[in-house]
């Protein structure tokens, strides 16, 4: 015969300082292990959002980043005329040449410092290949001007990229005469121009970086990915956009889970230490209870079953003050290097409902570890040992 969860759940009520004091232990694990998955996934999103999977990207074979890619112009006007290349409502073929290069700018107040920014030239045809940019304040920058847009995260971290202000890149002044959004993609950390004016500017003239376009047909995404790649004139690695920015975010992204999950297991040990001495101070108050509870004829199992109930209880309601206390942090934008690009990425935290149920199940892991010795003592006590105590 099992003891009503009610019981439990009354016991833990009844004690509310000492379940604050153990909940608020075990909320703090929670909150730093919500925090870290929160932060992942922001970073995550925000690369792999910045690909579609209609979308293939052309790079040189070997080169894991845009940054070290380079396609030569023979090459790009021979991808360029593929048949596969799918048209816009203007009937010109969705393709374009980018030139990616990293770019060394002063932060905006605070201690100051630098750091690098993606600067990506691009053609007339990028902002109907990439949907999600839209330009929110100003305007898009006139083809073949010293103009460029800026997305909207980097803006107010950087000098000089706010709408109105000039920026220079070699020998070339250049006006922001726009901000835009890609949908919290890694697009908004980029400021974009035209790659007529921005490759003279860097004195890039011979080769892009990569070669992005629309499939006609992405279901045969295969066949064209072996058919440019064992094309000798090309030399080149295709991948849909959407693997591309997938594998870029891998590795940081477990990096920071990793850490964050072996700082939660540090903390995850004192928490244990809490709700065990909780427990423990539980079970010798209530002697009394549990010679009741043998008198009635729970057996010892049910007893210990009981205890560990209440402790999990007792860390479930820590999980969740701590899943309550990371939420405000979804949407506040940070940002991190890019260790693929070795540029600055700025994007949101994004508490998702896989890191709240990971919080969760790991606080009532806590509760089961915790509570496992004290309930194993309580269900230990005999009938008379019990009643002598008591």
């Amino acid at each position: 015969m099992a003891i009503p969860i009610i019981y439990n759940v009354r016991n833990v009520m009844q004690r509310p300082w000492t379940t604050l004091a153990t909940g608020w232990g075990i909320a703090m694990v929670v909150m730093i292990l919500v925090g870290a998955f929160a932060l992942a996934s922001g970073f995550q999103a925000a690369l792999v959002e910045s690909g579609s999977p209609n979308n293939a990207i052309v790079m040189r074979v070997g080169a894991d980043s845009e940054i070290s890619s380079g396609v030569g112009r023979d090459a790009a006007n021979i991808i360029k005329a593929l048949p596969d290349i799918a048209t816009g409502p203007d009937g010109r073929p969705l393709v374009s040449t980018d030139m990616v290069v990293l770019t060394n700018l002063p932060r905006l107040g605070g201690t100051g410092g630098s750091s690098n920014v993606t600067i990506r030239g691009i053609d007339p045809a990028s902002l109907t290949l990439r949907d999600q940019v839209k330009v929110t304040s100003g305007r898009m920058f006139t083809p073949g001007t010293g103009e460029v847009i800026v997305g909207r995260r980097i803006s107010p971290r950087f000098q000089n990229l706010a709408v109105g202000n000039q920026i220079r890149f070699g020998q070339q002044s250049f006006n922001v005469v726009g901000l835009f959004e890609a949908d919290g993609s890694a697009f908004e950390s980029e400021i974009w121009g035209d790659n007529a004016v921005l490759m003279p500017a860097f004195q890039r003239t011979d080769a892009f970086q990569s070669v992005t376009f629309r499939m006609r047909n992405p279901g045969q995404f295969a066949e064209l990915e072996k058919r440019l790649e064992a094309d000798p004139r090309l030399g080149v690695q295709v991948k849909t956009e959407r693997a591309f920015y997938s594998e870029q975010s891998a590795l940081l992204a477990n990096m920071i889970r990793f850490a964050g999950v072996l700082i939660t297991l540090i903390m995850a040990i004192g928490a244990i230490f809490g709700a065990m001495n909780t427990m423990y101070a539980a079970v010798s108050q209530r002697t009394r209870e549990i010679a009741v509870l043998l008198t009635l004829g729970f057996s010892p199992f049910s007893i210990m079953t009981s205890f560990m109930a209440e402790s999990v209880i007792l860390c479930l309601i820590g999980g969740v003050l701590g899943v309550l206390l990371a939420l405000p942090i979804n949407g506040i934008t940070t940002s991190t290097t890019n260790w693929s690009s070795f540029s600055e990425v700025a994007f949101a935290f994004r508490v998702t409902p896989m890191g709240v149920a990971l919080g969760l199940l790991f606080s009532v892991i806590l509760g089961v570890v915790g509570g496992f010795l004290p309930a194993r003592q309580a269900a230990k006590q005999s009938l008379a040992g019990s009643l002598r105590a008591a």
